[in-house]
């Protein structure tokens, strides 16, 4: 299979502050693990380009877009406690929910057969009329109607982060074309995400919320993903599966009390790959959304990545970022065609 590779070196400049647990340290982290285990050359590398205002108007409020715009230019400042924005945040987010854009245009065009999108902020926090949760614009949710504007019909969803995805299901609550499944932790942030909401209107039964005990492992995200996921993707026959992958699911996560391993990851997405067989011409885009401990954040990806190239195999990354922070990799573009990369490798 072929597997397109969405990332840009200005992903970093978006800034939360030194503490932050969304820190401009993951992607340094995925990118070295890529590297060193061989996945980033195997991958075709896209280099995003901003999604622009009317495109973000596809899910947000244009009043919303501009706060953004005016927050950033006026020097930065917080949407609310844990959601801030830098001078650099609105160009930043508007090439973050870009380059989610360019992997569906990549599958759709069968230039690939799946694509990865490796960006930050992540979205799928992000409501129509307000960011939160450390999302600014709804990556997942731009992507869907992307694909909806070049004819797509279907869109099937599938949420795997800690935390309920309640940007992406608010913007998708009335439309019958596109299926939001969530898999995440019971009674936790944003406290959304029950069982019984499940789309409104028109899109009434369009939504599927799986709200999780901690403590769940590998195989009780299979036997879902299997026994309750399976039949409402084989019912719903889409087109394109969309991921809203995030690792903060990893047993290693601080913001989770889930216990998915690295190998875990690499399994849920060969289940998508099989159900995007049967379906939708293997078509599946997997964006990135949390995931907070280094370490497993990388080996999650490195295992997504693994699985979208076709590998059987679980990837074993070795654990020790530290030897591998020097390696760029070689395709990776410079901020302004600078060479170096903020805050160091």
């Amino acid at each position: 299979m072929s597997t397109g590779l969405i990332t840009h070196d200005e992903y970093l400049l978006h800034d939360n502050g030194p503490l932050h647990p969304e820190r401009p340290q993951r992607l340094r982290a995925i990118w070295s693990t890529l590297v060193e285990t061989g996945l980033w050359p195997r991958m075709a590398y896209y280099k995003p380009r901003p999604a622009t205002a009317e495109q973000i108007a596809w899910v947000h409020e244009p009043e919303y877009i501009d706060h953004v715009r005016a927050v950033a230019d006026e020097g930065g400042g917080s949407l609310d406690p844990d959601t801030h924005i830098c001078p650099a945040s609105y160009r930043i987010a508007r090439l973050s929910a870009g380059g989610a854009l360019v992997a569906v245009e990549a599958v759709l065009e069968g230039e690939v057969d799946n694509a990865l999108v490796l960006t930050r902020p992540p979205g799928h926090h992000a409501r129509p009329s307000r960011g939160m949760g450390f999302c600014l614009f709804n990556n997942i949710a731009l992507s869907a109607r992307a694909a909806q504007q070049r004819g797509i019909e279907r869109v099937f969803i599938l949420d795997w982060d800690v935390h309920h995805g309640n940007g992406t299901q608010e913007a998708f609550y009335e439309d019958p074309n596109v299926f939001f499944c969530s898999l995440h932790q019971v009674n936790w942030y944003p406290f959304s995400g029950a069982e019984d909401e499940r789309g409104a209107g028109a899109g009434e039964g369009a939504t599927l919320n799986l709200p999780l005990r901690p403590g769940r492992r590998d195989a009780d995200y299979l036997q879902l993903l299997d026994e309750i996921v399976a039949p409402a993707v084989r019912a719903f026959s889409p087109e394109l599966i969309l991921v809203s992958a995030g690792q903060d699911t990893h047993e290693r996560d601080p913001l989770g009390q889930m216990r998915v391993t690295n190998s875990g990851f690499g399994q849920m997405t060969r289940r998508v790959l099989d159900w995007a067989a049967e379906f939708c011409q293997g078509r599946v885009v997997a964006c990135l959304e949390g995931g907070y401990d280094l370490e497993g954040l990388a080996g999650g990806v490195a295992n997504i990545a693994g699985a979208l190239l076709g590998d059987a195999e679980p990837t074993e990354p070795t654990g020790d970022l530290a030897d591998h922070r020097g390696q760029k990799p070689e395709n990776l573009p410079d901020i302004d065609g600078e060479d170096d990369v903020p805050h160091g490798w």
